[in-house]
């Protein structure tokens, strides 16, 4: 058992690293989520040096943003002299393009080549065929075991090993101080960032592999400390640097603070000139209601429906709601479908009705026969004796399906998409508490489905229902994609919102939960609108829609529908990929074309998340730049609403932007580098080449149009809210945590306050506001704390 003590410094230093999450459940999070207590300046300096990270843009897109405008040169020279900085941008732009970071030598190759070897046998999850022995002994115990014959180590023989890994711990770290414990700790933990992070993320998730295989911290500091003492290698590393960031580092900050404000203002002037949007919406009611994830992917199918026929869209969190785990017919695997801070509270199962039951033991059958041959043919590629053989043989057959899915990608997409096995079409989605399955037929209390269904209505500030009102998720398809899980609906955790969509359609449908809302809550849901759930595919822009019980007297509405979001899909796409003409069979080539790099941009370009009712956005194309949260002051009188919205979506559309920040300044340290050098190891991760570190942030080719050029900007989250001013600081005042992701500028808050005629006010800390008609005086200060001289190079 290990030392109380020396636990408890190992759990500290585990925040200098982020969790690294599953391919099969890529999670976007902030990269330095464990320095979010600190000011974002402080913690980019002191993850610079703990990592050996970029964290700031390459002065190489400061140069364009400036060329193309997107940093005002006005507002950039205002910034600098605030911050004590009186030459000119072209000045301290020349300094940064020549102080470029260069590449730094790794000492410690050779540790980290033996750990990684150790790492990636134990930690395998299905993909090699010979498993490493004794795994279920724990990391430490079982590579104790096989190491003394490793011949790399011979050192070992020699010597022997401890028994344990407290013991090896205790050996190595026992006669050390507390602060140099916690130094040595935190640099060996950083060495391998994305291996001690998918260690992190095995401990906490409990998953199935860590009770088989468990794994911790310790075992891997135990196992490292040993490896190193077996090559002779110096395990305490020389006294860090001091933890103060450059003069250079202050001028890359304040281009990055006038890039991020003159993009705001930006915003704030497009918001503030759409008048129409302000006046209270007198329409009637529409054909249908659409409510789309707040996914900046959203935006831009929201505006080709709407322009497609009288229709009314909304933006809500892409899980609905609804905390669940969904159980996959096909697989009988149950995934996480909210976001990864929520624990999950219910369990999604399909159950088929009886009238279906055909079709359901027909869908059972073939998903048998599916999984009996995935299962054959990866063990005759794998196995020893039939490798060669079956390669062979089956050389003809592979040829000419890459043949064709070469040729004519879209072709091969459109058949997969109709082998697919719909279960939507024959089975309902039943929700039950997690851990009571026996429930499952009788559902969750009416009380808590009410709660489901009003929470959706009250976040939106929804009162009027038309007669089809649609819950559309989002998912997305790519061919060959080892990271297709980032592509789907992040507050599903990595996962499509469909299962999450028709849900909640089912539980608002329910005579009962109508009743007690109207009767408990005034919410009259009128008798002709029937919720139905949807999935927008984010890669060819289709939306699919979920009609199995649509009633016979909304048939012909549905009709409609379909031919309109054909419509919008053809339009969205055309804009999306600038194409005139055949841009959804481009869209589709794209989702079918197994060496597509690039199938769609996911997120990137991400910059603002505004809670507004749609009217304030409804008529400007924001180019797919910013999160949508509907949302209506005026009926959340108590703002218990907009405290739910700060409280989960901002704050994980922050995790978001800064996934995408980080990747794009540097994209070998915090993103994965290049897919074309990448290789999967244990059905989990990607390396670069050979081995090395796991990687743990986006591909190259998510955030940049090349190695050099940008197409991700990175700039911070910038939050609009249109809400009475007091009413977003009363918020503030009473959850600290959101205050200090403020205060230590993570995220930018602005309000538009529609009592003070919708006047703009900045968040600048500690609960004060600033208008922004008002402009901030600048004087040159009388002494310059960083001069010119500071930053030279």
């Amino acid at each position: 058992m290990i030392h109380p003590g020396l636990k408890t410094t190992i759990e500290k230093a585990s925040a200098y690293v982020q969790k690294t999450w599953p391919l099969y459940s890529f999670v976007t999070s902030n990269p330095l989520s464990g320095y979010e207590q600190q000011p974002f300046f402080k913690a980019a300096g002191q993850a610079k040096k703990i990592l050996n990270a970029r964290v700031y843009p390459e002065a190489s897109f400061y140069r364009e943003a400036l060329q193309n405008g997107e940093i005002n040169s006005s507002t950039l020279q205002q910034m600098l002299l605030e911050n004590a900085l009186d030459a000119t941008p072209k000045h301290y732009l020349e300094l940064l393009e020549r102080s470029e970071a260069r590449v730094v030598e790794n000492t410690s190759h050779q540790l980290d080549r033996l750990t990684v070897k150790w790492l990636s046998a134990f930690m395998d999850e299905g993909l090699a065929e010979w498993s490493m022995p004794g795994k279920e002994k724990g990391f430490y115990e079982a590579w104790r075991a096989l190491a003394i014959y490793d011949d790399e180590l011979s050192e070992l023989r020699k010597n022997g090993l401890p028994k344990t890994a407290s013991e090896a711990l205790i050996q190595f770290l026992g006669d050390l101080e507390e602060e140099a414990q916690m130094k040595l700790i935190i640099a060996h933990l950083a060495a391998l960032p994305g291996w001690t992070g998918y260690i992190k993320y095995r401990m906490e998730a409990g998953a199935s592999w860590q009770r088989y295989a468990p794994v911790t911290l310790e075992d891997y500091l135990a196992v490292r400390f040993c490896i190193a003492h077996a090559l002779k290698t110096q395990v305490i590393p020389a006294d860090p640097e001091e933890d103060t960031p450059s003069g250079l580092d202050k001028v890359r900050y304040v281009f990055l603070k006038a890039w991020e404000r003159t993009w705001q203002t930006e915003m704030v002037r497009s918001l503030s000139g759409n008048t129409d949007g302000r006046k209270n919406s007198t329409q009637e009611i529409p054909d249908a209601q659409l409510v789309f994830c707040i996914d900046t992917r959203s935006e831009a199918i929201r505006r080709h429906v709407e322009a497609s026929g009288k229709y009314e869209t909304f933006g809500y969190a892409g899980f609905f709601g609804i905390a669940m785990d969904y159980a996959d017919p096909k697989t009988g695997l149950s995934r996480k479908s909210c976001p990864p801070i929520v624990g999950s509270a219910y369990e999604v199962k399909e159950n088929h009705a009886e009238d279906h039951a055909h079709e359901y033991e027909r869908f059972r059958k073939q998903n048998e026969i599916s999984s009996f041959f995935t299962y054959f043919q990866k063990r005759m590629k794998n196995m020893l004796p039939s490798t060669f053989g079956y390669v062979e043989g089956s050389g003809v057959s592979y040829g000419l399906a890459l043949l064709g899915r070469t040729l004519f990608p879209g072709t091969s997409y459109r058949t997969l998409k109709k082998q697919e096995n719909g279960h939507e079409r024959f089975c309902e989605p039943e929700i039950s508490k997690t851990g009571h399955e026996h429930n499952l037929k009788e559902g969750i209390p009416l009380a808590e489905r009410v709660a489901i269904v009003k929470s959706a209505f009250d976040l939106m500030g929804w009162k009027r229902f038309a007669p089809l009102v649609i819950f559309t998720g989002h998912g997305s398809h790519t061919s060959n994609n080892p990271f297709g899980s980032s592509l789907d609906c992040g507050a599903c955790a990595a996962s499509p919102g469909r299962h999450n969509a028709r849900m909640l359609a089912k539980l608002a449908n329910m005579k009962e939960v109508r009743k007690a809302l109207e009767e408990n809550h005034g919410i009259h849901i009128p008798e002709n609108t029937w919720f139905m759930g949807a999935e927008h595919n984010t890669t060819t822009d289709r939306i699919e829609l979920f009609d199995k019980d649509l009633p016979a007297t909304h048939k012909h509405l549905l009709d409609q529908v379909r031919t309109d979001l054909e419509k919008a899909r053809h339009t969205a796409t055309a804009q999306r990929l600038e194409m005139e003409s055949r841009s959804t069979r481009a869209a589709e080539d794209k989702a079918g074309n197994w060496a597509e790099t690039r199938p769609e941009w996911g997120l990137a370009k991400n910059a603002g998340f505004i809670i507004a009712p749609r009217a304030r956005t409804k008529d400007i194309d924001l180019d797919g730049r910013c999160f949508l949260h509907s949302y209506q002051w005026e009926t959340d009188t108590e703002g218990k609403a907009l405290e739910g919205i700060m409280q989960g979506p901002m704050v994980v559309t922050q995790w978001i932007n800064n996934h995408y920040y980080f990747s794009t300044v540097d994209p070998e340290q915090f993103g994965s580098g290049s897919k074309i050098t990448q290789n999967i190891t244990g059905m989990f991760g990607v390396v670069q080449g050979n081995g090395g570190d796991l990687k743990s942030g986006l591909p190259l080719q998510s955030v940049r149009l090349s190695d050099q050029e940008m197409y991700h900007q990175p700039l911070r989250l910038s939050v609009i809210i249109e809400a009475p001013k007091e009413r977003v600081a009363s918020i503030l005042q009473r959850n600290e945590q959101l205050k200090n992701l403020l205060d230590n500028e993570w995220i930018y808050l602005l309000v538009t306050d529609p009592t003070r005629e919708y006047t703009a006010f900045r968040y600048t800390g500690n609960l004060n506001w600033h208008p922004e008609e008002k402009p901030i005086e600048v004087r040159t200060p009388a002494k310059r704390s960083v001069s010119t001289e500071a930053v030279s190079v």
